[in-house]
């Protein structure tokens, strides 16, 4: 049976509260999605709470990503509405470019405020995203001091804080919520491969598998390259090749491939195997318009 990948545990509930009432207090949305999934790890419903306020959408991670792919995807989302930035928190790269569509964001609401003889109130902006998505990372390069607390664990950021980052803009960060279901199996899955699922509640060497089918597929000759393992289009064969080469081996001489598939994995989301992205513009978009014509 193939894998379920769900997770939405209370504090999620409890989340998704706080951001409606929070939403009241911001004047624009920036969200966070990981550049290797934008389509998967976009939260829909902060979509649904956020219509009415203007929204920046941060490709973040953008140096794990197929640049060209980073490409497409920006093009996708400024023709849905949104100011597209492709960031890497972590280096600060696009972090200008981020202060200048904010404000572009919110030019109307400061030439109204100007009107009404309000002067130098800064911008106010909500930062959302799912978990792992590096909301903390981004807000500490962006306002150069360590002030969200960051962790690779999904859940690490609590409570709610305002930040200062300069005199135009203060930011609040949020929890990283999830949506209660994942409807197609395959958001899941994307979600569950950059590691935005907790693995202990996952089975490794299922995510190692589709990892495996991925990559022969989409990026043929990547594992070659970085492992020197001959590829081969049976998944199985493919770990147990790559298990031998990093000696995963458990006791009797076993190969281990629970233990190969989190090597794999790990140098996936830390970007060593290459760039890449796991979702085509293409095949999502089609694939959401087929399923809200057959929904009509």
């Amino acid at each position: 049976m193939a894998m379920q990948y769900q997770w939405y545990p209370g504090h999620m509930t409890k989340a998704k509260r706080q951001i409606q009432e929070d939403l009241k207090l911001v004047d624009v949305i920036i969200e966070l999605v990981d550049a290797r999934i934008p389509y998967s790890s976009k939260n829909p419903d902060i979509q649904a709470m956020a219509a009415n306020k203007p929204r920046v959408l941060l490709l973040n991670k953008a140096d794990l990503a197929d640049a060209k792919k980073n490409t497409l995807w920006k093009e996708y989302y400024e023709n849905q509405g949104y100011l597209v930035v492709p960031v890497n928190s972590k280096s600060g790269d696009g972090a200008k470019e981020v202060g200048k569509v904010i404000a572009q964001a919110c030019k109307e609401k400061t030439e109204r405020d100007r009107k009404k003889g309000i002067l130098n109130r800064p911008v106010r902006a909500m930062v959302v995203g799912i978990p792992n998505v590096g909301k903390s990372t981004f807000i500490n390069t962006f306002a150069g001091k360590a002030i969200a607390k960051t962790g690779n664990k999904p859940g690490v950021t609590k409570g709610k804080q305002w930040i200062r980052l300069n005199k135009d803009v203060e930011l609040l960060d949020t929890p990283g919520i999830l949506w209660p279901k994942f409807e197609d199996q395959s958001v899941g899955l994307c979600i569950a491969l950059i590691g935005s699922i907790n693995d202990e509640i996952l089975v490794t060497t299922e995510l190692g598998f589709e990892l495996c089918r991925f990559l022969t597929a989409e990026y043929p000759g990547a594992l070659t390259a970085k492992y020197g393992i001959e590829e081969c289009q049976d998944a199985n064969e493919l770990l147990q090749r790559f298990a031998k080469k990093r000696a995963c081996l458990s006791k009797g001489g076993v190969l281990d491939i629970d233990k190969a598939s989190g090597f794999l994995l790990d140098d996936f989301r830390n970007g060593k195997i290459g760039q890449f992205t796991l979702e085509q513009v293409k095949q999502r978009v089609d694939k959401s318009e087929n399923e809200k014509t057959v929904s009509e």
